[in-house]
């Protein structure tokens, strides 16, 4: 089975225009998925100063915008939202899609953001308890009549969530790389798995673990969809594409190091040799993020001389 290719576009530092010539530029070339982010602030961000649209809205927008990509969010944070309240957005969004939605969930890293908007943040280790609760109640909201759930952080009572979803029912995500509960909770509860900005080779190490996880629940790994969200530093020649390492330590600053081995750096031709790599890493699908503003001719490259070689 062929690479799917999608595009991972943060809502910040654009117009909505702007996103809306995205979108139909990546459905009109063919591409498999869109997604955006769950944040409050532009990311990576300081101060939390920048434009930055707000996720429900923008996928509302984005379902009924276009007609045949898949549509997602990778991923939303457990921190955010009651459980209950994120299944009816998740069943809302599917029929504005018309059976097209992904749902992500992750367990919240933002701490600016939970901060500044009086959410609490919790240490890590209560944050995943979250996302497992949250995984369970939206599963049983989205297929079951109703749903009785008494955890430590969320509970529901007898809840109802009609109409169900077009899908039945849309594929749930986990999103993250943490090896003794995060990947645990994807062999559990997830249709998919998201990492991001992580290099082949480390990706296909997570993939393993995940694997061994899978196999101490006695769920097969092929169940789960794999995919990797990756930066995108394209140039259009060489000359370009140098440029683009040097953007690239600018916008990323002091965790340029962290996330370096998981962009696209180079031409289409070095780029189509990196994505050949996560494939045989292990990965069903990726994604490349992009940040505002949008190189378009960078863009339209990928589209036109990267995107078809994975078709």
């Amino acid at each position: 089975m062929a690479l799917k290719i999608g595009i991972h576009a943060g809502q910040q530092d654009c117009t909505y225009e702007d996103l809306q010539r995205l979108w139909a530029m990546a459905e009109d070339a063919g591409v498999y998925w869109i997604s955006l982010w769950d944040h409050f602030y532009d990311n990576p961000s300081l101060e939390g100063k920048g434009d930055c649209f707000e996720a429900v809205s923008m996928l509302s927008a984005l379902a009924s915008s276009t007609s045949k990509v898949r549509i997602g969010c990778l991923v939303f944070s457990a921190t955010y939202r009651n459980p209950a309240i994120l299944a009816k957005i998740a069943v809302t969004i599917d029929h504005i899609s018309g059976g097209r939605f992904e749902l992500g969930l992750g367990a919240g890293w933002f701490e600016l953001e939970h901060l500044a908007y009086g959410i609490p943040y919790p240490p890590i280790g209560i944050r995943l308890d979250m996302l497992e609760e949250s995984v369970k109640i939206v599963k049983s909201m989205l297929s079951k009549d109703s749903t009785t759930f008494n955890g430590n952080h969320f509970s529901v009572k007898n809840a109802f969530c009609n109409p169900k979803p077009i899908q039945n029912p849309p594929r749930i995500w986990i999103g993250g790389t943490g090896e003794k509960r995060t990947l645990k909770l994807v062999a559990c509860h997830a249709d998919g798995w998201n990492a991001t900005y992580i290099s082949p080779q480390h990706y296909n190490k997570k993939l393993k673990i995940l694997e061994r996880w899978c196999e101490f629940y006695g769920r097969n790994p092929i169940k789960i969809t794999r995919s990797v969200n990756v930066g995108f530093y394209l140039g259009t020649d060489e000359a370009n594409a140098n440029n683009k390492r040097e953007l690239f330590q600018e916008k990323w600053g002091y965790k340029a190091p962290e996330v370096a081995e998981g962009m696209l750096f180079g031409t289409s031709k070095d780029v189509v040799e990196r994505i050949r790599q996560y494939e045989e890493a292990g990965a069903d699908g990726l994604n490349i993020a992009l940040r505002a503003p949008f190189d378009w001719p960078a863009i339209q490259v990928f589209l036109e001389e990267v995107l078809p070689v994975f078709h």
